[in-house]
C-alpha cells in the first residue's frame, strides 16, 4: 500500500509465483489512479527483494518511483536474501522501518515455514466426538459436526493453496473437496489424494471439476501414488495429474518426499482432511504444523468406533501450543501451533 498524508494512492498484493510482486502491483495501481507516489509512504507486509529473478527487484522499482519512506512487517525469511532489500533501499537514502512483530511475522507464517523447509505448510483438520472417535464402525460415512463448523472448513479450505486427502476417505465419502465459488483465490485450488494401494475409482467426485466454479479455479487433482505402481495407475493419467514419489520398486510413499513434490508444483500450504490413518502418519512424521480440532457435543460409543488417530506413536511430540479456542453452533474448534515440535 502507498500512501500520502492518510490517503492510499494505490495498493497491490503478488498474486502468483513468477506475476509482479505487490510493491510493483500497488505503484502499477498509482499510476492507473493518476497519482503521483513521489516522497509517499509504501507499507509492505514483506521486505521487498533486491535481486533478480523471475521478476526485476522490487527494491529498485520504489527507488525509481520516488517513494520516500518504505515500512516493512517482516525480513524476507529466505537467509540467501534476508536483509538485502532493507540494505539496499538504506543506501539509496530512503528512510526504511522493519518492524518484525508477531502480528506481522503471523501474516507470512505459511510462505516462511516454506522458504525455510523446502516444504509446505501443513494444517491437520479432524472432526471428531467427545470421546474421541470419527465414526461408529470403519468404513462408514458420517456427519458430526454442525452447519457453522462444516462453513469454518470451507474458508480454511480457501486460506491454503491446497486440501489433501487419502484414498480411504475418497473411497467411503466420494468427497468434492470444493471451496466456495465465489471465493476469489490468487491461484487455482488443489486437490490432492494420497493414494497407495490402488488407484481411486476414476467416477471419483474429486477428479470432476464442479459446475458452478469459475475459469481457472482449480488446477487439475493430483494424485500421489508410489513409483513402483505406474502400471496400475497410469488409466488414471487422464483425469489427474498423476505424481509418482519414491523409486521404482517402492509400493509405498514417505510423506516428506511427497509434500516435497507439492512443492515442486507451486503448492506452499496444505489443509489436510485425510482419515486416521494419514492424520496419524502426519503427526508422527512431525510433518503437521497446526492442527484445528472440531469437536462435536456427541459420543460414539462401541467396540466398532473409529479412533481419531490411527496407529500414530506420538510419543515425545510435546510442545503443542492451543492458542485459539472458538464456538461454532454447538460445535467447538480447538486450534494449536505445532511449528515446536515440527522437525527440520
Amino acid at each position: 500500500m502507498i500512501v500520502r498524508d492518510g490517503v492510499t494512492l494505490g495498493e497491490g498484493g503478488h498474486r502468483r509465483r513468477g506475476e509482479a510482486h505487490a510493491e510493483v502491483e500497488a505503484l502499477r495501481d498509482a499510476q492507473a489512479r493518476g497519482n503521483d507516489v513521489r516522497g509517499a509512504t509504501a507499507y509492505v507486509s514483506l521486505e521487498p527483494c533486491s535481486h533478480h529473478g523471475r521478476t526485476p527487484p522490487c527494491a529498485e522499482a520504489l527507488i525509481a518511483a520516488g517513494i520516500a519512506r518504505v515500512a516493512i512487517g517482516a525480513l524476507d525469511p529466505n537467509p540467501h536474501t534476508a536483509a538485502g532489500g532493507v540494505q539496499r533501499l538504506r543506501d539509496s537514502g530512503i528512510d526504511t522501518v522493519v518492524y518484525d512483530t508477531p502480528e506481522a511475522l503471523a501474516l507470512i507464517e505459511r510462505f516462511a515455514w516454506t522458504i525455510v523447509h523446502d516444504r509446505p505448510y501443513v494444517t491437520l483438520k479432524m472432526a471428531m466426538s467427545l470421546d474421541g472417535c470419527v465414526a461408529s464402525r470403519p468404513g462408514t460415512q458420517q456427519w458430526l459436526t454442525g452447519p457453522a463448523a462444516r462453513e469454518r472448513v470451507r474458508e480454511l479450505r480457501a486460506e491454503h493453496d491446497a486440501v489433501m486427502v487419502g484414498a480411504g476417505t475418497i473411497r467411503v465419502d466420494d468427497p468434492q473437496l470444493t471451496v466456495r465459488p465465489h471465493i476469489t483465490r490468487r491461484k487455482p485450488y488443489a486437490r490432492v489424494v494420497l493414494c497407495e494401494t490402488a488407484p481411486i475409482p476414476s467416477s471419483a467426485a474429486v477428479l470432476a471439476t464442479p459446475p458452478d466454479a469459475p475459469q481457472d479455479a482449480y488446477a487439475r487433482t493430483i494424485v500421489l501414488a508410489p513409483a513402483g505402481a505406474r502400471a496400475e495407475f497410469a488409466p488414471l493419467a487422464e483425469r489427474a495429474d498423476l505424481v509418482f514419489v519414491g523409486g521404482d520398486g517402492d509400493r509405498t510413499i514417505d510423506l516428506t518426499a511427497a509434500l516435497r513434490a507439492l512443492r515442486e508444483r507451486e503448492v506452499s500450504s496444505v489443509l489436510c482432511e485425510g482419515g486416521p490413518t494419514l492424520a496419524g502418519r502426519l503427526l508422527a512424521g512431525g510433518l503437521v504444523q497446526r492442527i484445528v480440532w472440531l469437536i462435536a457435543p456427541t459420543f460414539l460409543r462401541g467396540e466398532t468406533a473409529v479412533p481419531v488417530l490411527a496407529g500414530a506413536d506420538l510419543a515425545g511430540r510435546d510442545g503443542w501450543r492451543f492458542d485459539r479456542i472458538e464456538r461454532l453452533g454447538d460445535d467447538m474448534l480447538l486450534s494449536a501451533d505445532l511449528t515446536a515440535c515440527s522437525p527440520a
